[in-house]
């Protein structure tokens, strides 16, 4: 029975680091565009069919994340983020390489990953126009 509490004790341990790991640990092989906003903040919502488009046109090539900081003051916090909307691009091992304050183009956003080295396809939507 002693072997019990020592169990549940470890248990809390993991779940207690588990919870102090850092936001910027990779969770898939893939560069990473973290935007740190607000959903009222009127820069973000720009930000967000830009985000939307990256996301669906990048699938496979490129994770994109929003990360609300109002409504997720923790996260956004651990950011160290100073104003919003900031934009973080990680290279696929969850290494800062770059980050932006404020409004940012898509094209700029592209510019910026082949700038760093990554090398995104051609979406085939706009292949040809």
């Amino acid at each position: 029975m002693k072997t019990l509490p020592l169990l549940l004790f470890l248990i809390a341990i993991g779940l207690g680091r588990a919870a102090e790991a850092p936001t910027a640990a990779p969770r898939s092989a893939l560069p990473r565009l973290v935007d740190l906003g607000a959903d009222k903040c009127i820069p973000c919502r720009m930000m967000t069919p830009i985000l939307a488009e990256l996301a669906k046109e990048y699938a496979g090539q490129l994770e994109v994340r929003f990360v609300d900081v109002w409504k997720n003051r923790e996260e956004g916090e651990s950011y160290g983020i100073r104003v919003i909307p900031t934009q973080i691009f990680f290279d696929a091992t969850g290494k800062e390489r770059f980050r932006h304050e404020g409004f940012f183009a898509k094209k700029n956003i592209l510019a910026k990953w082949k700038e760093l080295g990554v090398e995104l396809k051609e979406p085939a939507s706009t292949k040809g126009n």
